[in-house]
């Protein structure tokens, strides 16, 4: 399998990434397509002592900007490492895409570059977040601000098949992000939604208020992207309080050192199970190809999980997945018509 890597995207390109990548060659078996400027990636791997076996660089003048349009990755950023990186993988060249650059450039590129998957009416960004009981895929959260009804049915979709396929839920139960439980809540698009994918043959479980998402409530929880994206960043910076607020408790003398020491085991469990860099990134569903969204501060370890993320995403087949459900769901509208 060879995955494409946008060797400049994000804060700590392109050493972190090359780094990461030779981690996913040494442990995960596969082969990688880099994208972007061959000078500069020779350079830093021969100064950082970073083998290049078994990977390949597809050269690439440009690196997208962070602050440009994202639409500018069609027009004055062609030649950037992330264009480059999807035209390869629209062309066959790859088996899956990764990229740690600009979100924003990153679904737009994608979604016309690689294409939609046929039916879909937009990609969503999807990533898997720890609850106390396992964890669950947030969908969307960030790629499309505004919704329609219709739109959030077909991400439960796609995070069912994703969870189904790669966490191995069996029925992954799907729940609505919305300010009460009751079936009436929300607004116009919560309360169109609802009625949606209560029709829909997923195992659609109600509304679920966001205090509930990290008791492990659902398996897929659905919403815009704007109101994901809340949830997401609000999730991340608690952990982050949470993690840094223990740590403060257990240093504060002599006998809650000793205290963490007794206890150093489920801590350490606990940080990991907490930690974004074991999950790698977020899936961008909905994309005709796979494609991995890294955080943009990936560190070598986080990169490294997203590669095999991508692995995943290609090999367990959740397009053809997605594309199951959606031919189920439109058969069942045209049965329903037909009576």
């Amino acid at each position: 399998m060879k995955i494409i890597v946008d060797a400049f995207g994000g804060d700590h390109a392109p050493l972190e990434i090359l780094k990461g990548s030779a981690m996913a060659v040494e442990e995960l078996g596969v082969d990688i397509l880099l994208t972007g400027d061959e000078q500069v990636i020779r350079k830093v791997a021969a100064e950082n002592g970073i083998s290049l076996a078994r990977m390949e660089i597809a050269p690439a003048s440009q690196v997208m900007d962070m602050n440009a349009e994202p639409t500018e990755i069609l027009k004055s950023y062609r030649d950037s490492s992330m264009a480059v990186g999807l035209k390869l993988l629209s062309e066959g060249a790859g088996d899956a895409f990764v990229s740690a650059g600009s979100t924003g450039a990153f679904v737009v590129g994608a979604s016309l570059i690689v294409k939609r998957i046929k039916g879909i009416k937009r990609a969503a960004l999807a990533p898997v977040i720890p609850t106390v009981e396992g964890r669950y895929m947030l969908i969307d959260c960030g790629a499309n601000a505004e919704c329609r009804p219709e739109m959030l049915v077909q991400f439960g979709v796609m995070g069912s098949a994703y969870m189904n396929k790669i966490m191995g839920v069996k029925t992954p139960r799907v729940a609505l992000i919305n300010n009460g439980v009751e079936e009436h809540k929300g607004a116009p698009l919560q309360q169109q939604a609802y009625q949606l994918l209560k029709e829909s043959p997923l195992a659609f479980v109600g509304n679920i208020e966001p205090r509930q998402l990290p008791l492990g409530g659902c398996d897929v929880a659905v919403c815009d992207g704007f109101t994901g994206n809340v949830v997401l960043k609000l999730t991340e910076g608690l952990s982050k309080a949470l993690i840094g607020q223990i740590k403060e408790i257990l240093m504060q003398n002599t006998m809650t050192k000793l205290a963490a020491l007794t206890l150093k085991g489920g801590l350490t469990s606990f940080k990991k199970k907490m930690d974004y860099k074991e999950y790698g990134g977020a899936a961008l569903l909905g994309i005709s190809k796979p494609t991995i969204k890294a955080h943009g501060s990936s560190d070598a370890k986080a990169f490294k999980n997203a590669i095999r993320q991508a692995i995943q995403f290609t090999s367990q087949d959740v397009i053809g997945s997605i594309e199951g459900y959606l031919a189920e769901m439109k058969a069942k509208e045209q049965g329903a018509g037909e009576e």
